[in-house]
């Protein structure tokens, strides 16, 4: 179904030591979302996700619990990193880990190309370094310590004390691509979204850059420099090169050809390493930097980020255990302006999922496929002649269709989901206007109530394939209920707002709730 367009996403890839949060299920369901709409707008689609598994931080971890580093991870990744996927319901085409032979062969083959063409030196380094974000902090981040830690300097995120390394390092040459990034931000205004991102982004790196240093030698956890085995890579090099390794970069350059550049949908945090460090990387090695960087906000829970250390994580199957997954992905894509912070609230998921999701989406679903069955035997009416009121249904659920598309096309995803809630809307309102239960008791009124019906259940067909990206499971089964042949992801989403699509004649069968009464909760 390609039409030849590439789309490649990613996800940045996770520290499998961090247990998932519903931060790592947000940014990683707003990914799946975007992928499969194009997937089914028919882009040459590829999605990738991952675990970053090197780094002193991982090692630590492994020596406290008794295991080796790759015991570790392994079972990190198995217990709780493959699970959020399925939990999820993420439809990922790769799952790259940083321990696996195709990528560390891969960074190798690529830092070898920077050393070759002048971009990496031997140097010292003496700095003060945060275990917990595998980086040497900049003046901005250090703070003084205060309880336990007066005296020290901590990182500003973690609130931990840093650790001054000194050791023998290679340094990357970032400083010499000060003027070619910000050449970039300005040329290709939406590089880095949004606004406020690129702002920060362009006034970072007009103060000046610093050169990089891109090994370790105090530890070996990690991928070995190419020409001195007695040095690691960075561990952020190594995690930020999953992007081009995971397709086929120094191996395959067919496959590296076809999806590369790619969109990097990241957290606010690790922003300055995928606007700056990254694009300047890939300049040196001669290749394309991506198409784009969008930054979203964190979620809030209390007003605090969240953080396994200060116990405001939440685990993604505390609410899919109660809601389902397709209330977390809703809840999450729609509440919250994609690219702003958000707070989360268990309250405010419950009253959405009432209000929006059972009362609003599966009423409609539900009393729509009942009156067929109740009044037309389950068979879908044809439509005699359109009034005003049904021919601005018509319009409704075309603008919806194209508002969604470019709203997908900006990386907005709650905007895309506000256009397409307008059908769910202007649907409800349209059947208690023409009330086809009272249609339905006179048989003069039996072709204007064929109309209402086919109205209802053409414009539920349009809602089905719209909603799809976002909510997986309910659209399955109310396609299902529907009665089409065609499969649910073969519909090209682009092309959902056409109308007269469902075939009158169609039998459509019993549907359950979409969104059952929950009783719950916190």
């Amino acid at each position: 179904m390609s039409n030849g367009r590439s789309f490649y996403i990613t996800t940045p890839i996770y520290y499998p030591s961090d247990l998932p949060h519903i931060g790592h299920g947000y940014t990683t369901v707003a990914v799946d979302t975007l992928a499969r709409w194009h997937r089914q707008a028919g882009d040459d689609t590829w999605m990738l996700t991952g675990t970053d598994e090197h780094g002193q931080k991982m090692l630590r971890a492994a020596a406290a619990n008794g295991v080796t580093p790759q015991e570790w991870v392994d079972k990190l990744v198995e217990e709780s990193w493959f699970p959020l996927l399925r939990t999820l319901d993420v439809a990922n085409d790769d799952f790259i880990r940083t321990t696996q032979e195709r990528h560390e062969e891969r960074v190798k083959a690529f830092v070898q190309t920077l050393f070759d063409r002048g971009f990496i030196y031997a140097g010292e380094y003496a700095a003060l370094y945060c275990v917990g974000c595998e980086e040497f902090k900049p003046e901005a981040e250090i703070v003084d310590g205060t309880g336990a830690f007066e005296g020290l300097k901590v990182c500003a995120i973690h609130s931990k004390p840093l650790e001054l390394l000194q050791e023998k390092n290679y340094f990357f040459k970032l400083s010499e691509f000060q003027d070619r990034l910000l050449d970039l931000y300005k040329t290709v205004p939406d590089f880095v979204r949004p606004e406020s991102a690129r702002n920060e982004v362009v006034s970072f790196v007009r103060s000046g850059l610093k050169d990089l240093s891109i090994s370790r030698s105090a530890f070996d956890w990690g991928i070995t420099v190419p020409w001195d085995p007695s040095h690691v890579i960075y561990v952020w090099v190594d995690a930020l090169l999953n992007y081009a390794t995971a397709i086929g970069y120094g191996t395959d350059p067919d496959d590296f050809a076809r999806r590369w550049p790619a969109y990097h949908v990241v957290g606010k945090d690790i922003l300055r390493f995928h606007a700056v460090i990254w694009p300047a990387m890939l300049m040196a090695a001669g290749l394309d930097v991506p198409r784009g960087i969008f930054a979203h906000g964190w979620l809030l829970v209390g007003g605090e980020k969240m953080s396994k250390s200060k116990l405001t994580g939440i685990a993604p199957t505390e609410i899919t255990d109660v809601f389902g997954s397709d209330a977390y992905r809703f809840y999450f894509l729609s509440a919250i302006a994609f690219g702003q912070d958000g707070s989360f609230s268990w309250e405010d998921l419950s009253a959405r999922y009432q209000a929006e999701l059972a009362n609003g989406f599966g009423n409609l679903a539900s009393r729509t496929v009942a009156m067929i069955e109740r009044y037309f035997e389950g068979i879908v009416p044809p439509a005699a002649e359109y009034t005003d009121g049904d021919l601005v249904i018509q319009q409704v659920v075309a603008d919806a269709a194209t508002a969604a598309d470019a709203a997908m096309e900006r990386f907005r995803p709650d905007e895309a989901i506000g256009a397409i809630w307008t059908i769910v809307d202007a649907l409800n309102g349209y059947i208690t206007e023409n009330e086809p239960w009272a249609l339905a008791k006179d048989e003069a009124q039996r072709a204007r109530l064929g109309t209402v019906l086919y109205t209802a259940a053409e414009g539920l067909r349009a809602l089905t394939v719209l909603l799809s990206p976002v909510m997986p499971e309910s659209t399955a089964k109310l396609w299902t209920a529907l009665g089409i042949d065609a499969r649910l992801e073969d519909q090209p989403v682009r092309d959902a707002g056409t109308w007269a699509i469902l075939s009158p004649g169609t039998t459509v069968t019993g549907l359950t709730p979409l969104f059952p009464r929950v009783e719950q909760t916190a």
